[in-house]
């Protein structure tokens, strides 16, 4: 298939990016709580790292990308426009990678954060938190670099894709089937939207909804300068 959905019991998705016969991978969204765990399976299959990849500078929580960086030599890769430091492979639309026999390409889609793009390789687009599965609408553009009218006018970007690519996102509820685009655009609310003050009234009501973001002032430092903390509360 080319692209595995690791940790489903997991909110945070991370996915494996892989051409056996090749003996190789990339990693998108790789999550620092399971970097061992990661690494761990490499080894196991006899695969060599050649990415991680981080769809944008997140909020919350910490990303394993400078960590895999430092322990594999691998490449840290984000979008071009990113503030995050420890990257040293920094891509716009114009560029591409490959894992083995596969092609991986970029799309820009801000609003979520201005950095954020989206991954799209073998018959799936890892969008992070640009848009999720069904009534999960997209994510909050209320965070640091977020704008609610970008996130709007990125939704075109959507348009590129055939609608049997896979959606693969960067929060659900754990256990949650990735469906494809075609059945997004039919059953995902935002897609459906008309307007962009219909989008502008469901961001602000979501935002008030979940509330502050309780990790940010421990994630959101930590991938910015590409430190783990002495602290990391969620891990007592």
């Amino acid at each position: 298939m080319g692209v595995e959905q690791l940790h489903k019991d997991r909110w945070a998705k991370t996915y494996l990016v892989v051409d056996e016969e090749a003996g190789v991978a990339s990693y998108v969204d790789p999550v620092w709580d399971t970097l061992d765990d990661d690494l761990a399976l490499l080894e196991s299959r006899g695969l060599r790292l050649l990415h991680a990849i981080a769809t944008h500078t997140h909020a919350d929580h910490i990303t394993a990308c400078f960590a895999m960086r430092e322990r594999t030599g691998c490449d840290y890769v984000m979008w071009h426009s990113t503030a995050s430091l420890g990257v040293n492979l920094l891509v716009s639309e114009d560029d591409s990678l490959d894992v083995g026999a596969h092609t991986v390409r970029f799309h820009h889609a801000p609003g979520h954060t201005n950095d954020s793009m989206i991954v799209d390789v073998a018959g799936h687009i890892m969008t992070g938190d640009f848009l999720f599965t069904g009534d999960g609408g997209v994510g909050r553009d209320d965070l640091p670099s977020g704008r609610v009218d970008e996130h709007w006018d990125a939704l075109s970007v959507l348009e590129r894709f055939p609608g049997d690519v896979v959606v693969c996102t960067g929060h659900d509820p754990p256990g949650t089937t990735m469906q494809t685009l075609a059945w997004n655009r039919a059953s995902n609310p935002v897609l459906n939207m008309a307007s962009f003050e219909e989008f502008a009234s469901w961001q602000a009501e979501t935002s008030a909804r979940l509330g502050g973001v309780s990790k940010i002032k421990t994630a959101l430092p930590a991938n910015i300068f590409a430190e783990i903390p002495e602290h990391v509360p969620w891990l007592d």
